[in-house]
């Protein structure tokens, strides 16, 4: 008999394995939250390993999204040395913009997956199949997630969701292979 936490399990792999699409808000989840403003610009801290991560994701086939209320160069330089097309700053209606992008690539919603930390999530969160919280989330979000991860916005959280995806869809030790090269 399997026990509630490998049934638990089960689930979270089925919903990660049917994953093409990895859409994700910024601030809080790529970065800690913290907004340095700066006379000319807003700054924003990245962490490398959640960039390793999606730069994974993509050489394993998935679509990767930012989709940010805000707008900031800090945001369009990192999708840009990340090679993300797909880059939604100053989006007011992020259920919106998760539709668009359903109908451009042609997917199903349980084929998404979304990251989010605030309550503002809440709203794709309704249009995906498999919705993540990062650890330092809202309450309301956790609540509704389908995966908490256990590290932080801005500190692995976004490599730590890819990597369970990858291994859900048994992606990710072909894609560790080629680092470790002939051994």
């Amino acid at each position: 008999m399997l026990t509630d936490e490998k049934k638990n399990w089960q689930k979270l792999n089925l919903k990660a394995n049917k994953i093409k699409l990895i859409a994700m808000d910024v601030d809080g989840v790529l970065t800690d939250g913290s907004i340095v403003l700066g006379v000319k610009e807003e700054l924003k801290l990245f962490n490398v390993q959640d960039g390793m991560g999606i730069n994974l994701a993509k050489q394993a086939g998935l679509i990767v999204a930012f989709i940010t209320g805000r707008k900031s160069r800090s945001v369009s330089r990192r999708a840009k040395e990340l090679g993300i097309e797909e880059v939604y700053q100053n989006s007011k209606d992020k259920e919106k913009t998760l539709m668009h992008l359903i109908t451009k690539y042609g997917i199903e919603k349980n084929e998404v997956a979304y990251m989010g930390d605030d309550i503002m999530e809440l709203i794709p969160f309704r249009k995906t199949g498999f919705k993540i919280a990062v650890s330092n989330a809202a309450k309301e979000v956790k609540e509704m997630a389908d995966y908490i991860t256990v590290n932080t916005g801005g500190n692995g959280a976004v490599r730590e969701t890819i990597e369970l995806i990858l291994k859900s869809q048994k992606k990710w030790d072909k894609l560790i292979k080629q680092y470790r090269g002939s051994q």
